[in-house]
């Protein structure tokens, strides 16, 4: 059975197929592209596996792509060569192709970097992860786009399964990142784990500590922004690889219950916002924003008597866990990590604001907070309102709702998102000729906590009249009288 391809796939798969002629070797196309290609999905990589030098093949498939121009268009391909690890690569504006000779491998217990020799078409499919990835096509005349299947990859694609090759607990002792991606695929295609490839997961699951962080949380990365990522973390908690990266979420887990009080089990909560949040965007670090947003919980967990459980001040504690949870697992310690803090800090406010009669005070507040990320956060305190009771969740979309057209209203209004006090630093300095000093913090906090109460409008005469107030009730003289 031919792989259909689409017809730009057809011409560079052709010309692969011409150079491997003239250099008298097998070329393959393998993996990922083939199953994705099965499966009907975008695939923007193609890999290439050569029976001798994919190197040589590389080279030969770059001069004539670069030679021709219904190929290449107005570019030149770019093409990279990685001598040591026997690879090249082909960039082109629409697809990648990565080149590599055929391969067997063996493995030490201490590094998932294998010992690589020279092999077979065989020996490559052998070493593969999944029966799904083990898939190949001909790249030859006769034989062109032709698929292989050694391990019947066709019918786990069919039946929507997970299955290694050879012995998984080989296969995953060989290398611990394989348990990830059974999961990641698993989640990412909807698929479920074949029982034994499943059950070999839990007893390697700390293999995992082999495996760089940066690997993991590439992996995780991929599981989160899955359709329904809720999927990929019950796997990764069942098989206890979670356990190995990720403790506090797995803290998160389980219900207390003392003196007949209850709470909702926070780490199934959290999947459930995680799910609720993803059906309307695929920001990642919005979705960690769904993730941590609880994340203190276990720390601040409280009895209170005749009350019940309480996790009062967790937002905080939670904002506070976000940087040291983000250096471990590698992620990024710029704007989109302090993006999640924020949202972890203020994630109660806009639902605390439903509880109360809304003030035009409390909503400049959360505007001020929250700025350009106004939108996400009330797309993650929405995805909050979990509940079994669904009059419940019904009231509390309501009051949201109620809530977002204060909010619209008193934008509109006094424009206090983004907003800076018509009084800064310099001019309190420059009035009574002061240096930098804590009366000049006291100051710019109360004009802005003025403004944002109502007590004085956002205008520069009004903050500087009050202004001069406060710096007299402290003793300041004012220079410029």
């Amino acid at each position: 059975m031919p792989l259909k391809l689409t017809n730009r796939e057809k011409e560079l798969l052709q010309v692969v197929a011409e150079s491997a002629d003239e250099l008298k070797v097998n070329a393959y196309a393998v993996g990922g592209f083939v199953r994705d290609k099965i499966l009907k999905r975008d695939s923007k990589d193609i890999d290439i596996v050569c029976v001798g030098s994919g190197i040589e093949l590389a080279k030969t498939v770059a001069h004539k792509i670069s030679n021709d121009k219904t190929l290449n268009g107005a570019r030149k391909p770019f093409v990279s060569y990685f001598k040591n690890f026997g690879t090249a690569q082909i960039k082109l504006e629409d697809l990648d192709l990565e080149f590599v000779g055929a391969r067997k491998e063996s493995y030490r217990r201490d590094s998932r970097k294998p010992i690589v020799e020279d092999g077979t078409l065989e020996n490559d499919q052998d070493r593969r992860d999944f029966t799904i990835n083990a898939l190949a096509v001909h790249l030859s005349k006769n034989e062109f786009t032709e698929i292989i299947d050694s391990f019947n990859g066709l019918e786990d694609l069919k039946n929507g399964i997970i299955r290694t090759p050879l012995d998984p607990a080989i296969t995953f002792d060989d290398d611990p990142l394989r348990m990830l991606r059974a999961i990641r695929f698993a989640s990412q295609l909807g698929f479920k784990i074949e029982e034994k490839t499943y059950h070999a997961i839990e007893p390697l699951a700390p293999r995992l500590k082999i495996i760089s962080q940066e690997r993991v949380i590439d992996e995780l990365n991929k599981i989160i922004l899955s359709k329904k990522p809720s999927v990929g973390f019950k796997l990764l908690f069942d098989t206890k690889l979670l356990h190995q990266f990720f403790p506090e979420m797995v803290r998160l887990q389980g219900v207390s219950v003392q003196d007949n009080y209850g709470h909702k089990d926070n780490f199934y909560h959290t999947l459930k916002v995680l799910d609720n949040l993803s059906e309307h965007t695929d920001d990642l670090y919005l979705r960690w924003a769904a993730i941590l947003h609880d994340i203190a919980k276990p720390n601040t967990q409280r009895l209170e008597e005749g009350h019940g459980w309480t996790f009062h001040g967790h937002e905080v504690v939670g904002a506070k866990m976000v940087p040291k949870i983000f250096n471990r697992l590698k992620l990024p310690l710029d704007d989109r990590m302090k993006f999640v803090q924020k949202l972890v800090m203020l994630h109660l406010r806009p639902i605390s604001l439903t509880k109360e009669n809304i003030t035009d005070s409390a909503i400049r507040r959360i505007l001020f907070d929250a700025g350009d990320d106004l939108e996400s956060l009330l797309m993650l305190c929405e995805a909050d309102i979990t509940s079994k009771n669904e009059e419940k969740v019904k009231r509390y979309k309501a009051n949201l709702k109620l809530v977002k057209q204060k909010i619209k209203e008193v934008e509109e209004r006094d424009h206090i998102r983004n907003w800076q006090p018509p009084i800064d630093g310099e001019i309190i300095m420059k009035t009574f000729h002061i240096k930098p000093c804590k009366e000049v913090g006291k100051i710019k906090n109360a004009i802005k906590d003025a403004i944002l109460d109502g007590e004085i409008k956002n205008d520069h005469d009004e903050a500087y009249t009050l202004m001069l107030k406060l710096g007299k009730e402290m003793g300041l003289r004012n220079v410029e009288l």
